[in-house]
């Protein structure tokens, strides 16, 4: 087989076959196929469709084209939670040490930011010292000490999906369906799972802007983790406003702290302990849902929660010093609040730009070999919903560089819709699957 003759198949509309998704994942794995004969076939494949056959192959083939653990040592049930990824979604610190309060092991392999959007490693990266890249060695050590670990993708983890997702966020070829479903369960189902809690996200923030689209993404995630023997379940949440109230990698990762801390209200909390829920669900640890939502609360409330969290920092050689007082994360030096113009009530918020503007202040990559300011971020003052006038804060910006402030705050200020009528309450799950 030769690359060219199977970009030019896949452009003209072709359905390529398992021999030929396993040679290109194959060849571009070890390095016999060149990023740019890649990033066509991706683009291809994103203009002309991937069918169903052709995303199962490619999720298998990522998955074996390195090791697929299991933790046959450890008792409790072993489940992890996924999200497609948004604009203020810090829910993986909160819920994983919360699960594993409750009795359930947390091998949690996770990503880097993605276009606009936020990743957990960059949030856990704000604490000083702490290590993302533990061998797997390591990472089977801190899983089986704490009941979770929190790591990024090693070079034996479906390096195809190590590969491809450094190249789909350079190439505009992020948001299509059959490749988020490759990346995300190939890491999934090499972590060594039993089950898995999908929150997919839906709307101006998210990769899969309506709701039928992300349903759909929902039901294709389930439906190949199931096939692959895994209990799954998938939520689909609202990503048309920024989750919680701040945006940013130390920001962010302080409101995780602070909320298992015991700051349980706004929609941050609500949504960390309906996952947390789900994933003790999952894991058979609580058949009833309401009992599981209530031992995730007790879990943080008790301090238990918080307790798991300071002990996987230090297991990971950073500062755990951080889990009681959140002070000692990165800050930015300037800050200034951008204020609206008009009363009414907020009506619509430009998500996407929200996190396009802390990726351009230096709260993200534009690429891949570019550093982190991670002092950098957003608090955001109002929501969907809520009543302004003229000087209300909207947003207060922590930012480094000062010259770029005036054009920041009139993104920000366009990003937030302001009209005299107040749009109905978000509903934040939107779908079950």
């Amino acid at each position: 087989m030769r690359p060219q003759d199977l970009i030019e198949k896949k452009r003209d509309g072709g359905e390529l076959t398992r021999d030929e998704i396993a040679f290109l994942i194959r060849g571009y794995t070890c390095d016999e196929i060149p990023d740019y004969q890649m990033a066509a076939w991706l683009m291809a494949g994103f203009l002309r469709g991937i069918s169903e056959a052709e995303t199962q192959a490619l999720v298998e083939e990522m998955l074996y084209s390195g090791d697929v653990l299991t933790h046959d040592q450890i008792a409790e049930p072993k489940v992890d939670k996924h999200s497609t990824g948004g604009v203020g979604d810090k829910t993986s610190l909160a819920i994983a040490p919360i699960a594993a309060a409750c009795g359930v092991a947390v091998p949690m392999i996770s990503g880097r930011a993605l276009a606009h959007t936020g990743g957990t490693l960059d949030k856990l990266e704000s604490i000083p010292g702490f290590r993302t890249d533990l061998s797997l060695d390591e990472f089977r050590r801190v899983l089986a000490a704490c009941g979770l670990a929190l790591i990024g993708q090693t070079k034996e983890i479906a390096p195809a999906d190590r590969k491809l997702y450094a190249l789909r966020d350079l190439t505009a070829t992020v948001p299509f369906r059959p490749y988020i479903c490759a990346s995300i369960m190939s890491k999934k189902l090499a972590e060594g799972i039993d089950g898995l809690v999908l929150d997919v996200k839906s709307g101006n923030g998210a990769f899969m802007r309506d709701l039928e689209g992300a349903q759909t993404l929902a039901e294709m995630l389930a439906r190949i983790g199931r096939g692959m023997g895994k209990r799954v379940v998938a939520l689909v949440t609202d990503m048309n406003q920024p989750l919680g109230r701040w945006v940013g990698n130390a920001v962010e990762t302080r409101e995780a702290i602070e909320m298992l801390q015991g700051t349980l209200d706004g929609d941050f909390a609500q949504l960390s302990i309906e996952l947390a829920a789900r994933m003790l669900n999952i894991g058979g640890i609580e058949e009833d849902l309401d009992t599981a939502r209530t031992r995730a609360v007790d879990a943080v409330t008790s301090g238990r929660a918080l307790d798991r969290l300071r002990r996987v920092i230090e297991l990971q050689g950073g500062d755990p010093r951080v889990a009681d007082d959140p002070g000692r994360l990165p800050q930015a030096l300037l800050s200034r609040d951008i204020r609206a113009e008009r009363s009414g009530y907020v009506t619509g918020i430009e998500t996407d730009e929200v996190g396009r503007v802390v990726m351009d202040w230096g709260g993200g990559r534009r690429r891949l070999e570019d550093a982190i300011d991670y002092g950098v971020g957003l608090n955001i003052h109002v929501k969907l919903g809520d009543p302004v006038k003229p000087g209300t804060p909207l947003v207060t910006a922590y930012y480094n560089d000062a010259s770029k402030f005036e054009s920041m705050a009139d993104r920000l200020r366009r990003a937030w819709s302001i009209t005299e009528e107040a749009p109905p309450p978000v509903q934040m799950i939107k779908a079950i699957v």
